[in-house]
């Protein structure tokens, strides 16, 4: 979980970028990655959320992601598998 509140959105890519290669030379096929609703950002944007979607699409490790289900973190949350 990456709180928007306390960094920037480049740690949050740095963070996220460690995050996958960590999953990669672990073989770890299918993470969830919690990005939050963006309710407390300012203006109700969803920043992070958008990000982590935007940066998911450019990997080519990533061979697909959904949103969670609601017991599992709905819109805040997406489920990735991974290469």
């Amino acid at each position: 979980f990456i709180d928007s509140s306390t960094i920037s959105v480049d740690d949050a890519r740095e963070r996220f970028e460690r995050f996958v290669t960590s999953c990669l030379t672990h073989d770890v096929k299918c993470v969830r990655i919690v990005h939050g609703k963006g309710i407390g950002s300012p203006n109700g944007d969803a920043v992070l959320k958008a990000a982590v979607r935007r940066w998911l699409t450019q990997l080519p490790e990533v061979i697909a992601y959904a949103e969670c289900s609601p017991s599992d973190g709905g819109s805040g949350a997406v489920q990735v598998l991974l290469s």
